[in-house]
C-alpha cells in the first residue's frame, strides 16, 4: 500500500471509488482527469491516491481557497477510502499529505467535511465539527413539467447567454451563502475556468432567469451520465422573495430529464432555510449529512 500523488490515468478509478463511497457527489471521468491534469489556476491544487494491489482504492485533495477575504485559508477535499481497506492507515496517510501541502503553500487554519461516522477520525487528528450539511436527491421520472414564467420573466439555458451573465448573477447570489468563512466569489477568469469550461457543465440545462432583460437567478447544472448536481442555484439580493429560485430550478430538473437525466443531487447547509424549503418543496429528500469540520492550526 502506497500513497503517491494522483494522475490524470487514475480519473476512472477515483470516479468509481467516488460512486461506491459517496454515490451522491458527481464529477465524471473527464471532469477528474480535466482537474488532476490542469488544476484550478492560483489554488494550488493537488491530490493523491492511496493505491492497494496496483489499485485506487483512497483518495484525497487539497487547495488554498481564493473564494474568502480570511487569509490562509486551505481545504482538503473529499477524502475518502474504500470500505474494504480502512483502519489500515491510508486515510492518516492522505489526511497527512493534505496537510503537509496546505503547510507548504502557507496555509494556517485547514476546513474540510465527513460524514457523521467519520467525526471521531477528525477529532483525532485536530479539528473541530462546525456545520452540518444536507445531501438530497430527486428521481426525475416521470419528466417534471417545465414551469411557466411570470410576465417580464425569461428562462434562458447557459447555451443560449453570454456566461459574463452567469458568472454575475452567481458571485452575487453567493456572497451572502451560510459557510464557515466569509465569501466573496471568484473572479470571472477562474469561474470560467472552473465553471464554464468544466466538461461536466451541462450547458442545456443550467438556466439562468431574467427580470425585465436583467439577470436575476441562476441553476447551474453539472453532469455524469444519467445522475445531475445542482452545482448552485441562487438569486441576486434585490430580486429574492418572488420565487426566482425554485422557478429556475424546476425549469433546469425539466431540463435535466428531457436530456436524459434521472436522478438529481443536491446539498444545503441546514442553516440555508431558504434553499432548504426549495428543494423540500421540489421533492428532494435526504439521503446523507456531512459535517463541515475545521483545524485552526496546521
Amino acid at each position: 500500500m502506497l500513497i503517491r500523488t494522483a494522475h490524470p490515468q487514475d480519473a476512472a478509478e477515483v470516479v468509481a471509488l467516488r460512486a461506491l463511497v459517496h454515490p451522491y457527489l458527481l464529477r465524471g471521468v473527464e471532469s477528474t482527469r480535466n482537474m488532476i491534469a490542469h488544476p484550478p489556476p492560483g489554488e494550488e491544487w493537488t491530490a493523491w491516491v492511496a493505491e492497494a494491489d496496483g489499485r485506487v482504492v483512497g483518495w484525497a485533495s487539497a487547495y488554498r481557497n481564493v473564494e474568502t477575504s480570511e487569509s490562509g485559508v486551505g481545504e482538503i477535499s473529499t477524502l475518502h477510502v474504500h470500505p474494504e481497506h480502512r483502519r489500515r492507515g491510508l486515510g492518516t496517510g492522505l489526511l497527512d499529505a493534505a496537510l503537509g501541502h496546505l503547510r507548504a503553500i502557507g496555509a494556517r487554519r485547514a476546513l474540510t467535511s465527513c460524514r457523521p461516522e467519520s467525526l471521531p477520525f477528525a477529532r483525532r487528528h485536530g479539528f473541530t465539527a462546525s456545520r452540518e450539511l444536507r445531501y438530497s436527491a430527486l428521481g426525475l421520472r416521470p419528466t417534471p413539467p417545465m414551469p411557466a414564467a411570470p410576465p417580464g420573466v425569461r428562462l434562458l439555458s447557459a447555451a443560449e447567454v453570454d456566461p459574463h451573465l452567469l458568472h454575475e448573477v452567481d458571485a452575487a447570489a453567493a456572497s451572502d451563502e451560510p459557510g464557515d468563512v466569509p465569501t466573496v466569489g471568484m473572479d470571472f477568469d477562474l469561474w470560467r475556468f472552473e465553471v464554464w469550461e468544466d466538461p461536466g457543465l451541462d450547458q442545456h440545462a443550467t438556466t439562468l432567469a431574467e427580470v425585465d432583460g436583467e439577470p436575476a437567478a441562476v441553476t447551474l447544472v453539472k453532469r455524469d451520465g444519467e445522475r445531475m448536481w445542482s452545482a448552485f442555484t441562487g438569486t441576486v439580493p434585490r430580486h429574492r422573495g418572488r420565487g426566482l429560485a425554485t422557478l429556475t430550478k424546476r425549469a433546469a430538473l425539466h431540463r435535466a430529464a428531457i436530456g436524459g437525466i434521472t436522478v438529481a443531487y443536491t446539498s444545503n447547509d441546514e442553516k440555508n432555510a431558504p434553499m432548504l424549503a426549495v428543494n423540500v418543496g421540489l421533492g428532494y429528500r435526504p439521503v446523507a449529512a456531512h459535517w463541515t469540520v475545521l483545524r485552526d492550526r496546521l
